[in-house]
């Protein structure tokens, strides 16, 4: 498995939690729990963010990745 196949599963991973954490905050009626699915799920953004990021960088670094076949 490649770097660029990992990378890609662990963003995908990350958008998925990020993803039921927003849901979990739609559908709670505890606002307690609510608040916390909420700031989890923003913190989830900023780590898919980050990952994208890093992605980014590598198909920058290594130009070979970045080819559609």
């Amino acid at each position: 498995m490649t770097i660029q196949t990992q990378m890609q599963q662990a963003i995908a991973s990350a958008q998925t939690v990020e993803a039921s954490l927003t849901q979990f905050s739609l559908e709670t009626e505890n606002q307690q729990m609510k608040q916390l699915y909420s700031q989890l799920a923003e913190q989830q953004r900023g780590i898919v963010t980050q990952l994208e990021g890093r992605y980014q960088q590598i198909l920058h670094e290594e130009p070979q990745f970045n080819q559609n076949p």
